[in-house]
């Protein structure tokens, strides 16, 4: 499968800075001997005031969009939402939901990660939901059933049924993100290789072998060829990382050279 850079500049760029990021990671990337879109996916998730802008500088470049977030519901009384609709008409085919930031700062719980899920999808939109632990429950043993609570929305068949199909994992660490702390490779494949089983045994076993997990949390281009060269990691959702296109464009060259990339 082709593996996938993802950058989430949360609340951060100014309109014009966003619109000069694509030309800017695009130079950095020049001497990179494989083609976005073709044999490595790069996915831009910038502030919603930023999509359609963003959207008409990507045209044509291979690289994807993504929203940070999305509404519960097509339309209705959601002041402060985005509809889902409205999103895949500025051309996200992503939605970014279940960020750690949206589960403890905004206090989003499983139950409205579904519903936003299922609205996203019903619109046509394909989903990339994270999940993490706190340190807590990295001290006590807990990750694996932090992982798994998190994951069971997927189960409750609400969904469309093709959803695995359409479907991303990241995985978070919570005390990973933003601390300059990040899961050491091993670790991350830990958590990597336990969503996979979950989905073999939960979904199917050709959703398993098809599903790209993502690892996000303190990624920089020195650890990301490491954290790359786990099995079951199949790309790196980048934060802070992700905001000079330079040092963006190192992560990804130094995550596609621990990869098999277009044969190579």
């Amino acid at each position: 499968m082709k593996c996938l850079f993802a950058a989430n500049w949360k609340m951060n760029k100014s309109c014009r800075e966003a619109s000069e990021y694509p030309r800017a990671l695009e130079t950095q990337l020049k001497d990179v001997p494989f083609q976005i879109g073709k044999d490595y996916d790069v996915l831009l998730a910038p502030m919603s005031l930023q999509l359609a802008e963003l959207g008409k500088q990507i045209e044509g470049k291979g690289i994807g969009l993504a929203a940070q977030n999305s509404g519960p519901g097509k339309s209705g009384a959601y002041t402060g939402e985005l509809s889902p609709a409205s999103i895949k008409e500025l051309g996200c085919r992503w939605v970014i939901l279940g960020h750690s930031e949206r589960r403890h700062v905004f206090k989003e719980d499983d139950l409205l990660v579904l519903k936003r899920a299922q609205a996203a999808m019903e619109e046509g939109l394909n989903v990339m939901l994270c999940v993490g632990e706190l340190l807590q429950d990295r001290k006590t043993g807990s990750t694996n059933q932090v992982i798994e609570a998190q994951l069971k929305i997927l189960t409750e068949k609400k969904l469309p049924p093709d959803f695995a199909q359409r479907l991303i994992i990241a995985y978070e660490p919570v005390w990973a993100i933003g601390t300059g702390e990040n899961a050491t490779p091993e670790q991350a494949q830990e958590v990597h290789a336990f969503i996979r089983q979950w989905f073999s045994d939960k979904i199917s076993a050709q959703a398993a072998s098809q599903l790209r997990i993502l690892y996000g949390g303190s990624v920089k281009p020195e650890n990301a060829g490491e954290i790359m060269a786990e099995p079951d990691v199949d790309g790196l959702l980048v934060g802070s990382a992700s905001l000079d296109p330079s040092v963006f464009a190192g992560v990804i060259k130094n995550g596609l050279k621990s990869k098999t990339v277009g044969g190579k």
